[in-house]
């Protein structure tokens, strides 16, 4: 059975007893008994902690992307509630003031294993600064719920890095939280000395399945399934489109389309590219909210067939790739400010770099995607020694 870092923590009674600790965390972390972390560790070690940080998406996971929460109060335990999601670019890094009168900060995140997925970054920029001004940082860890032994991608290119390219790593970079946290220490030249990873027993780089005790819980609105997170790294390309990427409907990640698009014709287009392990489905869908709210719109929805071969990431770039050269006369790029960022498109934010966009345009994806082979290759020689469970 897997246990992860909080189950492991919760083990040690009186771990807790007299510190002053902050718990950054959302609704999603819960022990494998299913008791959510504030309660677990204030019912195990009688020390509630102090305040509650929360990413992006609120502390229950109730907003919408690029919105926070508003500091308040939890409502069962009256802890004071604190959004680390700023409200511009600069203030998506905490400030030491966040921290003050604590000890210690507690972090217990699910990720889902992807590059573009917020929460990493905010763990990551948390831990630094707590470190940085002297205060002890615990990483609750748990597994990669897309595994670990398989990454996929290109890194993060100089001045395309943002909260959803904060660090250059793969798309899907294989790593746990606590993985990539003590990555960046490593990179960034921390003290170590404040820094320990709670790691998780009996995982060993496999995807995790529940029927060993990994529950899935919706870390934010739009990650409703372990469906979803498999999608996510390829699927959240089309944000950086006009294109609609599900958001909206029951479905977000695996429906993608717009009004006035021909499903029939990407789906066969996507089908005879015959990538591995997905198939494309013609479909339609009218989204509630977001892109084309109330529209009736045409588009795919995506089929994981074989996730042991499945490549999201490859996959979302050629089903961009293949919308581009449609002829849809209404392709476009998103224009609008990504979080926070008003000088670069979305698309390059999430990419990374503007060489997918220059590639599509040029005619040269392919060449593109043969070039993450060396990206690939360098990270899995420098991830080596931050690797904390090995197959």
């Amino acid at each position: 059975m897997i246990e992860n870092g909080l189950d492991r923590l919760l083990e040690h009674e009186g771990a807790l007893r007299g510190r002053r600790y902050g718990l950054l965390s959302h609704c999603a972390a819960v022990s494998a008994a299913l008791e959510p972390a504030t309660q677990a560790l204030a019912s195990r070690h009688a020390e509630p902690p102090s305040v509650l940080f929360a990413p992006e998406h609120g502390f229950f996971a109730a907003e919408q992307d690029m919105i926070g929460s508003e500091d308040s109060r939890d409502p069962v335990s009256g802890i004071p509630t604190v959004s680390l999601y700023g409200s511009d670019e600069m203030s998506l890094r905490p400030s030491a003031e966040a921290f003050d009168g604590l000890d210690l900060l507690v972090v217990d995140l699910v990720d889902i294993g992807s590059r573009y997925y917020t929460y990493a970054a905010t763990a990551v920029w948390s831990a630094e600064v707590a470190i940085g001004i002297g205060i002890e940082v615990w990483i609750l860890d748990r597994p990669n719920p897309l595994g670990g032994l398989v990454i996929e991608g290109n890194f993060v290119e100089p001045g395309f890095h943002s909260l959803v390219g904060a660090f250059s790593v793969p798309v899907r970079h294989g790593l746990t939280l606590g993985e990539l946290v003590l990555l960046q220490a490593g990179r960034e030249g921390w003290d170590r000395d404040g820094l320990e990873v709670r790691t998780v027993e009996g995982w060993h780089r496999e995807v995790p399945t529940e029927d060993r005790g990994w529950f899935w819980r919706a870390p934010s609105p739009n990650m409703p399934t372990r469906k979803t997170a498999w999608l996510y790294p390829g699927a959240c390309l089309v944000e950086g489109t006009v294109v609609s990427e599900g958001r909206g409907t029951t479905r977000p990640f695996e429906l993608i389309g717009a009004p006035g698009f021909d499903g029939r014709v990407l789906a066969a287009t996507m089908n005879a590219k015959s990538l591995p392990g997905v198939r494309y489905l013609p479909v339609q869908f009218r989204p509630q909210f977001q892109k084309h709210a109330a529209e009736l719109c045409s588009g795919v929805e995506v089929v994981v067939t074989d996730r042991t071969v499945f490549e999201p990431y490859r996959s979302g770039v050629e089903l961009i790739a293949a919308m581009f050269d449609s002829g849809w006369e209404d392709f476009a790029w998103r224009r609008e400010t990504y979080e926070f960022v008003r000088d670069r498109l979305a698309i390059d934010l999430l990419a990374g770099t503007n060489r997918f966009r220059e590639a599509l345009e040029g005619g040269e994806v392919a060449d593109w995607i043969r070039s993450w082979s060396a990206d690939e290759e360098s990270f899995l020689e420098e991830r080596e020694s931050v690797l904390l469970y090995r197959p």
